[in-house]
C-alpha cells in the first residue's frame, strides 16, 4: 500500500478539522438553554428568508395583554419568533406562515400538522409553546395533554 503524498496528507487535515469545527459547534449549540421569552433572539449565520420582511399581523400586535407569557401565538408570530421554537428553523417557520395567509388563521394547535414537516412528535413537543386560539387557551388541545 502506498503512502499519500504530501498534498493528499494536507487535504485529509482539512477535512478532519472541518469535521471537529463542525461537531464541536453542534456539540455548544445542543448544550446551551434555549432563550427565554423576554430573551434577546440568538443571532445565527442563517440567511434571512424573505418572510421575515413580511409585518406579522394578529392578536400579539393588536392584544398585547392578551398574550400569556412564555406561549406563543401561531396566529400572530412573526417568522424570528417561531424560529425561535424548538424544532422550527427559518424554512419551517415560512411555511407556517405562507401557510396561514393561504388558508387564514389556525383555530387550533393540531391544524399545524398540515404544514409539511410539522408531525405529530413535533406538535407534542410545540405544544405546551404554543396556542392558536385568540384567549388564553388553545382551541382542541385536549388531545395534546394540559395546556400551561
Amino acid at each position: 500500500m502506498e503512502a499519500l503524498t504530501p498534498a493528499e496528507r494536507r487535504g485529509a487535515l482539512v477535512v478532519v478539522l472541518l469535521l471537529a469545527i463542525g461537531a464541536s459547534r453542534d456539540l455548544w449549540r445542543a448544550t446551551r438553554p434555549l432563550p427565554g421569552p423576554g430573551a434577546a433572539p440568538i443571532l445565527t449565520t442563517a440567511v434571512a428568508s424573505p418572510v421575515d420582511s413580511i409585518p406579522a399581523r394578529g392578536v400579539a400586535e393588536t392584544e398585547p395583554a392578551a398574550r400569556a407569557p412564555g406561549i406563543l401565538d401561531i396566529n400572530g408570530a412573526s417568522a424570528s419568533e417561531l424560529d425561535a421554537l424548538p424544532g422550527i428553523g427559518p424554512v419551517l417557520a415560512a411555511r407556517i406562515i405562507a401557510h396561514r395567509q393561504r388558508h387564514g388563521r389556525f383555530h387550533s394547535r393540531e391544524e399545524l400538522l398540515a404544514v409539511r414537516g410539522i408531525g405529530p412528535r413535533l406538535l407534542a413537543r410545540l405544544a405546551p409553546r404554543i396556542r392558536a386560539g385568540a384567549g388564553g387557551e388553545s382551541v382542541g388541545s385536549d388531545s395534546l395533554g394540559p395546556h400551561p
